[in-house]
């Protein structure tokens, strides 16, 4: 399997329009963070889980011409305004584009995207086939590939993370419970979002966040959906234990299952 993360950033994205701090003035690469996105290839199948509002740029970058699958944690818009443009895969592989979410997540899509679900549709609309995940904890077939959901909290709001093989997938939370713990042990990659140093309402913040992977102790693990509060790449990284690192924008990272 070959994991890309096509963005690492929080709602705001990095920079931050209007801000002057070390951050968002940065010259690193590592330090411009478009929405959070992630594309899986494997199985020789291609699929993206979350399609913030900065998809198009993000695929375009990654040159991933083929999209098998269309996943989503949840229904905030910095995961789901993009959208819009599966278009240009729907026109390139003459089918409807498989959507996989919960059904509150599919009913709240219905509205914000109606000229999709319309009776009478506009010529050239995006054309999607919904598949709504109706629990939580049973592993469902994603075009093949089986992913396994971990439920965690966003604050109050039930999201989803993902299992597929060894590598797993936990964005925009800020509580795991028990089963889903259990549910991520053994994984060979953990991504796991860390917003910044101190508490929020509905993200781990960096101690947070290290002190689940500690406890799970993968091979490796990675942060995402950061915001420009945690500091500057290079300097973040190197305060963090070996095996966790920061992910950026276009990391691609391997592995066998």
């Amino acid at each position: 399997m070959t994991i890309t993360f096509l963005g690492t950033g929080t709602s705001q994205g990095v920079p931050v329009i209007g801000c002057h701090c070390a951050v968002c003035r940065s010259l690193d690469y590592r330090d411009k963070r478009l929405r959070v996105s992630v594309h899986l290839a494997t199985q020789g199948k291609s699929i993206v889980i979350d399609s913030g509002p900065d998809f198009r740029q993000q695929v375009l970058r990654e040159g991933i011409e083929q999209l098998d699958a269309l996943v989503f944690t949840h229904e905030h818009k910095d995961h789901t305004a993009g959208m819009d443009d599966i278009r240009a895969y729907n026109f390139k592989q003459q089918q409807d584009m498989p959507v996989y979410a919960e059904p509150r997540v599919l009913e709240q899509l219905k509205r914000e995207y109606a000229y999709i679900f319309a009776e009478h549709k506009y010529p050239g609309v995006p054309q999607v086939q919904t598949i709504p995940i109706l629990d939580d904890t049973t592993v469902f077939d994603v075009q093949g590939v089986p992913f396994q959901p971990i439920r965690a909290l966003h604050y109050k709001l039930p999201v989803l993370g993902f299992r597929v093989g060894g590598f797993t997938y936990v964005t925009d939370a800020n509580y795991l419970g028990p089963e889903a713990l259990e549910q991520m042990r053994g994984s060979e990659i953990i991504v796991l979002n860390a917003l910044r140093h101190e508490p929020h309402i509905s993200h781990f913040s960096l101690q947070e966040a290290i002190a689940v992977l500690e406890d799970l102790a993968p091979r490796r693990a990675y942060l995402t959906h950061i915001s420009h509060l945690l500091g500057r790449h290079r300097e973040v990284e190197a305060t963090l234990p070996d095996f966790i690192r920061l992910a950026y924008d276009g990391l691609r990272v391997e592995i066998s299952s």
